[in-house]
């Protein structure tokens, strides 16, 4: 039996609106976690990207960036869990395709 987690990603987002003096707490906390990713950063509202093994990751992070001096909100604004292996697994494109660069 595998460990939770083990067979899952989870993908989420979340839109940050903070004091406009709390973007270095704020940059400091998401940088303590490597499942967190700074995306877009602006004056009273950033966007956080965050990639863990499961849900209550997820929720914990919204809960953690919270917590930082300066925010006033997070907005959970997408999720998306997926099995690991269809994520790692090779796409092959529709033989019309007409995108470029895929090759059928």
């Amino acid at each position: 039996m595998s460990a939770p987690g083990d067979d899952e990603v989870h993908i989420a987002s979340f839109v940050i609106q903070h004091r406009s003096d709390a973007m270095t707490a704020l940059a400091a906390a998401i940088a303590d976690h490597a499942d967190l990713e700074l995306a877009v950063t602006g004056e009273t509202r950033s966007v956080v990207l965050c990639e863990s093994a499961d849900r209550h990751a997820v929720m914990d992070r919204v809960d953690q960036l919270r917590a930082v001096p300066g925010v006033l909100n997070v907005l959970l604004v997408y999720h998306h869990a997926e099995p690991r292996d269809a994520l790692e697994a090779e796409v092959d494109a529709h033989p019309d395709s007409k995108l470029a660069g895929v090759q059928p």
